[in-house]
C-alpha cells in the first residue's frame, strides 16, 4: 500500500527571519494523523534568512539530522563542535543525555534551505556525539546512495536506530529500484524536480509512504526532468 502525504498539507511556520514547513506535528503545528513514521519523528524543510538562525537551546534522546540543499548550515554546540554543513554534507548529532547547539546561516548574504531530520533513538541517556559526512554528487548520481544506517556500512554515518537512509540524484530518464524485505517500510521524500514512483506522479517535496509486511519490491523511480530523493526504510514493529 502507498499512502501520498501531499506537500501542500504539511504544517507551516513563518516567523519572519524563518519559513518552515512541517511533515509531521511539531511546534504550534499538531495533526494527530501526522505524529511521526515509526523512529522517524520529524521532516522540516527550513529556510533561514542571511545572518539568522537558532540561538542556542537544548535537546536529549533524539537523533538529529541535517541535510543542507542550498547554502551553508553554522554548527556549534556543548561538546565543543563547530562546522559548517554545506550541500553534500549529512550531519548527525545524538543529543543522548542532553547537548545543547545552536544553527545559524553561515552566509550574511544567501539563505540557507535545509532538511532537518529527528529519529527517536534506539536506547536512550547515550553520550552525546557529533558526526558529518560528505557524500558527492556523482556518489548519488543515478543510484540509491546510502548515506546513515545503524552500523556505518560502505561509508554511510551512522544513526542509533535500525534505520537506513538513501540519497539519489536523478537526471531525466534515470531510475532506481528498491526492495523492501519482509517487515520493513519506506518514507520516499522527493526534495527537487518531478518524476514517477511505482508508476505515481510525484513532484517537490512530496512524500510517498509504503508500508508492506511481505517483502516487496518496488517499481522504478523516474525522474523526469531531473529530480532529488532520499528513502528512509525502517524496521516494522508489530502493530505498526
Amino acid at each position: 500500500m502507498i499512502t501520498v502525504r501531499p506537500s501542500d498539507e504539511r504544517g507551516v511556520a513563518n516567523l519572519g527571519w524563518l519559513d518552515s514547513r512541517h511533515t509531521f506535528s511539531f511546534g504550534h503545528y499538531f495533526d494527530p494523523q501526522q505524529m511521526g513514521f515509526g523512529p522517524l519523528r520529524v521532516i522540516n524543510e527550513d529556510r533561514v534568512r542571511p545572518g539568522a538562525g537558532f540561538d542556542t537551546h537544548g535537546h536529549r534522546d533524539m537523533e538529529i539530522i541535517s541535510y543542507v540543499l542550498e547554502g551553508a548550515l553554522e554548527h556549534k554546540d556543548s561538546i565543543g563542535t563547530g562546522s559548517v554543513i554545506r550541500p553534500g554534507d549529512l550531519q548527525v548529532m545524538s543529543a543522548g543525555n542532553g547537548i545543547r547547539h545552536s544553527e545559524f546561516n553561515h552566509s550574511k548574504q544567501e539563505p540557507v534551505h535545509f532538511l532537518q531530520i529527528w529519529v527517536l533513538p534506539d536506547r536512550e541517556g547515550i553520550s552525546p556525539r557529533y558526526d558529518q559526512k560528505t557524500f558527492s554528487e556523482f556518489e548519488k548520481r543515478g543510484r540509491l546512495r546510502l548515506i546513515g544506517s545503524p552500523d556505518g556500512r560502505e561509508g554511510s554515518i551512522v544513526i542509533h536506530q535500525d534505520v537506513e537512509i538513501f540519497a539519489a540524484l536523478l537526471d531525466a530518464g534515470d531510475a532506481v529500484t528498491h526492495a523492501f524485505t519482509g517487515g520493513r517500510k519506506g518514507w520516499v521524500q522527493v526534495v527537487r524536480g518531478a518524476g514517477e514512483v511505482n508508476g505515481k506522479p510525484v513532484r517537490r517535496e512530496m512524500a510517498w509512504l509504503w508500508k508492506a509486511r511481505q517483502r516487496s519490491r518496488s517499481r522504478p523511480a523516474q525522474a523526469t526532468p531531473s529530480s532529488s530523493c532520499s528513502i528512509c526504510r525502517r524496521n516494522n514493529p508489530t502493530g505498526a
